[in-house]
């Protein structure tokens, strides 16, 4: 087998193991999970390197097993958390279930015949059954409540953080070892996989397979670093709050600018974890990039990359159409093959005012439009200036101070676009 830790750890993959797992790996096709708890009906890039790690493992010639928490989503889980989380009914977390599914469903193929093809599991279909009684009998009496307490996840709230623990999320590091042993005695799974934070749930479950599998079991456990930014403000969200992996929720532009973005000290960082490409392509784009920063090509590599794996190729190239037209030079043309939710997405926060369509019937002079019905400048004489000056561009073509504007300029048969100099726009919605 070719090896998946050493690959990690140059990734910056790679947080801690238990003794063995790398040998594990090493020996043989080896099947593992991760878990992903439905808190929301889809995921976001928060969660991209536990999907990667799955991709990776089964490149490698591995097994993937992704859980999704049907069972623990009921409970909540206490790691990294200060306060309690609010329960979810049946209902939404069924929901959720089935969104969590759709998406990890783009990205690892779990209808394959291959002999390491991933499988999908939910807990909720072993634990709906356990009454409490057998649960406690079978799986409590094996783990001490002096070893629970001694996780960081458990302590931090016993110390002052928040209100404390309630019963409920105590028990969850129980309920997602025993998911460790269920597995490993029906999907012979004897790795876990998951965030640094997710250690001590992790290892529980190597205790149970351990205490419950018989005097050969075995189980193994690898966590991954937290990925923060290099200022060490949190990884995965933007001013406007998550970045979701489905186009509904963030949409491709939004998605590929959060990538593009990214400064050069985390550009350098993402790329090894958040794509595919090989040591010496990445190494080659590095010293690239510090030649001339200023071209941002790791950024805009990365941004590929990532956005054609979450969406597609044909989405990253309307992704890029949709930038250039504020970074670019962009034609009349290119504006107009925007649809509307995208047009509105790249002018988000630029200054609006509506015009009756009924005023560009007959057509309205520039001036008047410039001034008088939109505001975007203060006076006739300011609006004139800017004309002489050719400074005016009306959908990114100049105009002078003959120009009409008419129903025939409208983008989506809605929208005009204003732009004075280089960066300063202005958006009229015609109602």
């Amino acid at each position: 087998m070719k090896n998946l830790v050493e690959e990690l750890k140059w990734r910056g993959l790679y947080h801690d193991s238990m003794p063995g797992t790398e040998e594990q790996l090493l020996k043989e096709a080896t099947s593992a999970y991760i878990g992903f708890d439905p808190t929301a009906d889809s995921l976001h890039i928060g969660s991209m390197v536990q999907i990667i790690l799955l991709v990776h493992l089964k490149n490698f010639g591995h097994r993937p097993i992704a859980l999704v928490g049907g069972a623990t989503g009921m409970i909540g889980d206490p790691s990294g958390k200060s306060d309690e989380r609010n329960l979810l009914d049946e209902e939404a977390l069924a929901k959720n279930v089935a969104g969590i599914k759709s998406v990890l469903s783009r990205f690892l193929d779990f209808n394959s015949t291959e002999a390491n093809a991933p499988v999908m599991v939910n807990n909720y279909d072993w634990m709906k059954e356990f009454s409490f009684i057998d649960f406690a009998r079978e799986v409590g009496k094996r783990i001490t409540v002096n070893y629970m307490m001694a996780k960081d996840s458990v302590k931090k709230r016993f110390s002052g953080e928040g209100e404390g623990m309630s019963f409920t999320e105590f028990t969850y590091q129980l309920i997602q070892g025993y998911d460790f042993y269920h597995l490993y005695k029906n999907n012979n799974c004897v790795l876990q996989m998951g965030g640094s934070d997710q250690w001590g749930n992790i290892t529980t479950g190597t205790e149970l397979v351990r205490r419950m599998g018989g005097e050969n079991a075995k189980a193994y456990a690898l966590t991954t670093p937290l990925i923060t930014k290099a200022d060490g403000s949190k990884f995965g969200k933007s001013e406007g709050g998550n970045v979701w992996l489905d186009a509904d929720k963030t949409s491709v532009y939004k998605f590929y600018q959060f990538w593009v973005n990214a400064t050069d000290v985390d550009a350098e960082k993402y790329i090894k974890i958040f794509t595919f490409l090989d040591k010496d392509t990445i190494d080659a784009l590095i010293a690239e990039h510090q030649t001339a920063p200023h071209l941002r090509v790791l950024q805009k590599k990365l941004a590929e990359e990532i956005t054609v794996f979450v969406h597609n190729r044909e989405e990253l190239e309307k992704a890029i159409q949709a930038s250039n037209i504020l970074f670019g030079n962009s034609t009349a043309e290119d504006l107009k093959k925007l649809d509307e939710a995208t047009f509105l997405e790249v002018f988000d926060g630029v200054p609006q005012a509506e015009i009756a369509k009924a005023d560009l019937e007959n057509g309205l002079d520039i001036i008047t439009v410039l001034n008088e019905k939109t505001g975007f400048f203060k006076s006739n004489g300011e609006a004139r200036r800017a004309l002489t000056a050719n400074s005016i561009s009306v959908n990114r073509e100049k105009i002078k101070e003959d120009f009409t504007l008419t129903t025939n300029d409208l983008i989506n048969n809605q929208f005009v676009l204003l732009q004075s100099g280089k960066k300063n726009y202005f958006v009229i919605r015609v109602v």
